[in-house]
């Protein structure tokens, strides 16, 4: 099983990516230990918004590339569902 999510980070933006293990994943974003996306280092704490779970992991980087095109209220809306 694959995901796609999105964080909140402590600057109120929103950070998509993709995995294999969520709860892991997560837990990286929010430790010094753990290898984490440059983007969140500074922003965190992060906080699990939302997720999409995909078959292949294909699917889910096709869905990332479209969630990653949206304006920020497109994926507020998304968000907020």
């Amino acid at each position: 099983m694959y995901y796609l999510y999105l964080l909140r980070c402590s600057d109120n933006s929103l950070y998509c990516g993709q995995t294999n293990n969520l709860q892991r994943r997560v837990r990286e974003h929010n430790s010094d230990k753990f290898k984490s996306a440059k983007y969140t280092k500074g922003r965190r704490p992060v906080e699990l918004v939302y997720f999409e779970k995909y078959k292949t992991i294909n699917e889910a980087l096709k869905r990332e590339i479209q969630i990653k095109k949206m304006t920020k209220i497109k994926k507020e809306r998304l968000v907020s569902k």
